[in-house]
C-alpha cells in the first residue's frame, strides 16, 4: 500500500471504506508485531514505520471526511428548514384561497354570425354571467374586495357581513351590469318586448353625468339577480363606497351606482 491513501475521501467517498482501510492497516501492524516478537531486524522496523505513517495519513483523511460530512449535515438541516417554511407557506395559501379572485377582463370580439337571436334576447342571470362584451367596447366590472380592504372597513360598517358575503354582492352587481349592457348592445329588432322595454328604461336613466360610465340602479339588481334590495344591501353599498368601488349619481328620482 503506497502513500496514495491521502485521496481516500475523494476516490472512495465513503467513511465506511476508509474505516475498513484503517482496520486493515491496524491488522497488518499487529501481524508484523506478532511475527517479530523475538527477532525484529532493521528492515522490519523500517517497514513498520512506513505502515504507521500510512496509518497516520489515513487518520488525517478520515478526520477531513468527518468534517466534510458535518458541513453537509448542517447544510441539509438548513435546507430542510427552508423547505419546511415553504411547505407551511403553501399550505397557508391553500387553506386561505379566497372564493373570489380579482381578474382582468380583456376585450373580445362580438359574435356577429347572426345566430339564434331569440336566445340572445331572453337575458337570464345564468346567461348574463358569460357576457363580457358589447358593441361599444368591453364591459367594465367591479373588482373583488381583497382581504386587506375588507379588514380596513370599520367594524360598525361591516356588522355581521363576512368577506365572502361582500364579494357575493360584488358578483351580483357584475351580473346585473353584464346583463344590462348586453341588452343595450342589441339592435331593437333583435329584442323581445320585455327586453325592448328594459333597453328604453336604461337609455332614459342615462344623463350627461353618466356618459362613458357603467352603472346600475336598484331595479337592475332586482331584474337580473336573486339579491334583495333591503337595508342590509344598502349597508353593503356603504362598504363598497368605503372601498372606492362605486359612487352614486342622483337625478330625476333615480340613484345610479356607478363603478369607480
Amino acid at each position: 500500500m503506497g502513500l496514495t491513501t491521502v485521496s481516500y475521501c475523494r476516490t472512495m467517498g465513503d467513511l465506511e471504506e476508509i474505516s475498513q482501510q484503517f482496520q486493515n492497516k491496524l491488522s497488518s501492524i499487529q501481524l508484523m508485531l506478532d511475527l517479530s516478537a523475538t527477532d525484529f531486524p532493521k528492515q522490519k522496523i523500517k517497514k513498520l514505520g512506513e505502515e504507521i505513517l500510512e496509518l497516520q495519513i489515513i487518520l488525517e483523511e478520515f478526520d477531513k471526511c468527518v468534517d466534510h460530512q458535518k458541513v453537509q449535515l448542517q447544510q441539509l438541516k438548513e435546507l430542510e428548514k427552508l423547505i419546511q417554511n415553504d411547505l407551511e407557506g403553501v399550505q397557508h395559501m391553500k387553506d386561505n384561497i379566497p372564493a373570489h379572485i380579482p381578474k382582468k377582463t380583456s376585450p373580445v370580439k362580438e359574435n356577429t354570425d347572426g345566430g339564434n337571436q331569440n336566445t340572445a334576447t331572453d337575458v337570464q342571470p345564468a346567461q348574463a354571467e358569460h357576457v363580457k362584451k358589447t358593441k361599444r367596447g368591453f364591459v367594465r366590472e367591479m373588482h373583488y374586495i381583497t382581504s386587506q380592504e375588507y379588514e380596513s372597513i370599520p367594524q360598525y360598517m361591516k356588522g355581521r357581513v363576512s368577506y365572502e358575503q361582500l364579494n357575493a354582492v360584488v358578483e351580483s352587481i357584475n351580473t346585473a351590469i353584464r346583463a344590462k349592457y348586453k341588452i343595450l348592445s342589441q339592435p331593437m329588432k333583435a329584442l323581445n318586448i320585455h327586453a325592448r322595454n328594459l333597453q328604453q328604461r336604461f337609455k332614459n336613466q342615462e344623463s350627461k353625468d353618466t356618459k362613458g360610465q357603467f352603472f346600475v340602479v336598484e331595479d337592475d339588481i332586482l331584474e337580473f339577480t336573486q339579491m334583495k334590495v333591503d337595508k342590509r344591501f344598502q349597508g353593503i353599498l356603504n362598504m363598497l363606497r368605503h372601498c372606492q368601488r362605486l359612487r352614486e349619481i342622483r337625478g330625476g328620482g333615480v340613484v345610479r351606482y356607478t363603478l369607480n
